[in-house]
Formats: C-alpha cells, sequence, structure tokens
C-alpha cells in the first residue's frame, strides 16, 4: 500500500519576452505560500542556463517569443531536465488547443484567471505529492508484436494512449533505431513530408514534447536524448518482446528432441507481425526479417514432425504458415504432399486451388511448373 508524502515547495521559473506579463504573472503566484519564484527572464537562452544549473521545478512558459517559440524551448528544457513541469501561458486560443491537446500539463490563457491559475496549482500539488512504494518503477516488456503496448512484471497490460497518431508513430519512428542518433532531417522527411520545413520543425517539436509527457505519466524507464542534431531513444532497463523472442529462438535452433517443447512456445509466442496494426513504409524491412525467422521455426517445426511421424501435427505448423505467406509456394506445396500422403486428394484440391487463386488475384502469375506437373500426375492417378 503506498503511503501519502507531503508537499513539496516548488521552485518556479517565468519566461515571458514581455516584461509587464512577467510582473504581472509574479504578483498573482505571490498569493501561494508554497511557491518560490527563483526567476523571471525575457530571454530564452537565459532560462536554458537556469534550468541547467538552478533548482527548478516548474516553469511557466510564453509559447509567442521572438527569438525562441515557446515549445522549441520547452523541449530543449525537457532535454536539460527531463523531471521539469511546464505549463504553457498564450494569449492565442487557437494554438494553445493545437499544440497541448497533447498531453502538456496545463496552459493558461493571458489575461490569467485568478480561479482559472488555482486549477493548476492544484493539478501540480498533485504532481509533487512524494510517495514510497508508488515511486518504484516496475520493470516493463515493450510489446512490438502486432502493436505497440508494455507489460509489466506482474504480466498486466498498460496501453499508451497517445494524444495523436503522430506522436505514435513518432516514438515507434526512434523505437525502431533504439540506440542510435536519429537525424532531425530524416525525421521530418519521414513523419512530415508534406509540411514546409518551419511547420514540419514546429510539429516535431510539439509531438516530442508529448511522447516525452506520455513517457514520464507511465513512468517507464525510455529516454529520448537531443544528440547532435538528432533524437536517440534508450529502452534503459525495458526490454523488447521482438529482441526477446528472436533471441530464445537464434539461442535455441535447431528444433531437435531435446528442444521440442520451448520451440513449440517459442511459435505460440509469436503472435503477431512486427508493427502489424500500423502501416508504417519504414518498418516494412525490419518486419519482413523477423517473418523470415518464424518462417524457419514453423518450417523446422513441420519437418520434425514429419520425420517423427506426426503428419497431421506438422501440417497444422504448415496451414499457419500459409495464412502468414499465402503466395509461398514451397509451403503450399509440402502441404499438397502431407495431404497426399495421407491419401486426402480432395484436401489437395483445395490447396492446389487455394494456391492458383492467390497467385492469380494477386500477382497474375500461375504455380511454377514442378507443382504444376506433380499435382497433374497425382490428378491422373486418382
Amino acid at each position: 500500500m503506498s503511503l501519502e508524502g507531503v508537499l513539496v515547495h516548488m521552485k518556479v521559473l517565468l519566461v515571458d519576452d514581455e516584461k509587464l506579463a512577467l510582473h504581472s504573472f509574479n504578483r498573482l503566484l505571490k498569493d501561494y505560500n508554497d511557491i518560490d519564484i527563483v526567476a523571471m527572464t525575457q530571454d530564452p537562452r537565459e532560462a536554458l542556463i537556469l534550468a541547467e544549473h538552478g533548482a527548478i521545478d516548474v516553469v511557466f512558459l510564453d509559447i509567442e517569443m521572438p527569438e525562441m517559440n515557446g515549445m522549441v524551448l520547452a523541449e530543449k528544457l525537457m532535454e536539460i531536465k527531463p523531471e521539469l513541469r511546464i505549463v504553457f501561458v498564450t494569449a492565442y486560443n487557437e494554438y494553445a488547443i493545437q499544440a497541448f491537446e497533447v498531453n502538456a500539463l496545463d496552459y493558461l490563457l493571458k489575461p490569467v484567471q485568478r480561479n482559472r491559475l488555482a486549477v493548476t496549482i492544484q493539478r501540480l500539488h498533485k504532481q509533487f505529492l512524494s510517495v514510497t512504494e508508488d515511486n518504484k518503477t516496475p520493470q516493463y516488456v515493450l510489446c512490438c508484436m502486432q502493436s505497440l503496448y508494455l507489460r509489466d512484471d506482474q504480466n498486466q497490460v498498460q496501453s499508451f494512449q497517445w494524444r495523436t497518431l503522430k506522436a505514435q508513430e513518432l516514438f515507434a519512428y526512434l523505437l525502431h533505431y533504439r540506440g542510435q542518433t536519429v537525424q532531425k532531417d530524416s525525421i521530418l522527411e519521414v513523419l512530415w513530408f508534406d509540411s514546409d520545413l518551419e511547420k514540419a520543425s514546429n510539429l516535431l517539436h510539439t509531438t516530442m514534447y508529448q511522447v516525452r509527457r506520455t513517457l514520464k505519466r507511465l513512468n517507464v524507464d525510455i529516454q529520448i536524448k537531443y544528440i547532435d542534431n538528432g533524437y536517440r531513444l534508450e529502452i534503459g532497463t525495458v526490454s523488447l518482446d521482438m529482441d526477446q523472442w528472436e533471441q530464445a529462438l537464434v539461442e535455441s535452433l535447431p528444433v531437435r528432441t531435446d528442444t521440442i517443447d520451448r520451440h513449440h512456445r517459442l511459435f505460440a509466442q509469436y503472435n503477431g507481425d512486427y508493427l502489424e496494426a500500423y502501416d508504417y513504409i519504414w518498418a516494412e524491412s525490419e518486419r519482413e526479417r523477423l517473418r523470415a525467422l518464424w518462417l524457419i521455426l514453423a518450417k523446422q517445426l513441420a519437418q520434425y514432425h514429419v520425420q517423427t511421424g506426426q503428419l497431421l501435427e506438422a501440417f497444422h505448423f504448415y496451414v499457419i504458415a500459409l495464412e502468414r505467406f499465402p503466395f509461398n509456394e514451397e509451403i503450399a506445396w509440402e502441404a499438397m504432399k502431407l495431404q497426399a500422403e495421407l491419401g486426402n486428394t480432395y484436401e489437395v484440391k483445395k490447396l492446389f486451388d487455394k494456391l492458383c487463386e492467390n497467385l492469380s488475384n494477386e500477382l497474375g502469375i500461375v504455380p511454377n511448373a514442378n507443382i504444376q506437373q506433380w499435382y497433374d500426375q497425382l490428378i491422373m492417378r486418382t
């Protein structure tokens, strides 16, 4: 059971290019005894220095500033100190809705009203309640077979609940290149190829902010670092289901009598292709590589059961393989041979007709000559 802690004194930085706005906001915050305003600045660069070298918990940040957009500054601040709570302040309602309905802690509209500010302060209070046991970071497995979700050490599933599809794709893209620095230009070309450079850059900053907030909310040990004009996702203590599956498979092949149970489990664990639920073209190469590994496992399991005289069990693996690889003539032919050996000519015909239909409809071709000749000879004998 978690224990409620005490309220932490909050150290606040105010950033706004308008001096009058800074002083006005300063007066409003003085009503709160548990808030210490450690600095006010009109210079975004000074804000970065203060965040790096000063004890700051919360930043109230204007959006429309001439030297540096508030969204860009927010991301740089989070890079320096990921645990910062940032509250945006803007005079533009439309911009606020667009930018901060993506899991920001809060936003305030100018002129700031006392009752609305009170709501923000209450939210900050909840964030700063220190707890003991609940602050432990659980050990997560990040699942990317079929779709993205987290599974903790108690086998409980947590979804990311992304606020935008772009946030989901940005996270998936950086995860795809985990441990590597992905240049900002590369991200823009892949995710925002249809936007001009300035708009795409702003969208990237907005979306990156959301991704980081989502990871922070989940208390998961995944960090996104800004390095040399690029981003690198580091998974820390988090494991990936695909990595675990591939490592276990490579270490245990080939299929033998002493490993058959382990390989059956590995076959069952593969419950979907890599990021299968998403239409990400950039993921296709890795998806096909992992599918090819799974196909090797399926074929070896089928061959093992053929060698041990379990033909129906072997056929079972070929059928499942055909569901994933409906145009694979080798698998279809092996399945037909098994049914022929079992004396099921009708099942052979069904398999052959289905293969012809798939190849014709999708690829505009017919089965290769060897399969056609084998099938014709079989039909002539029956």
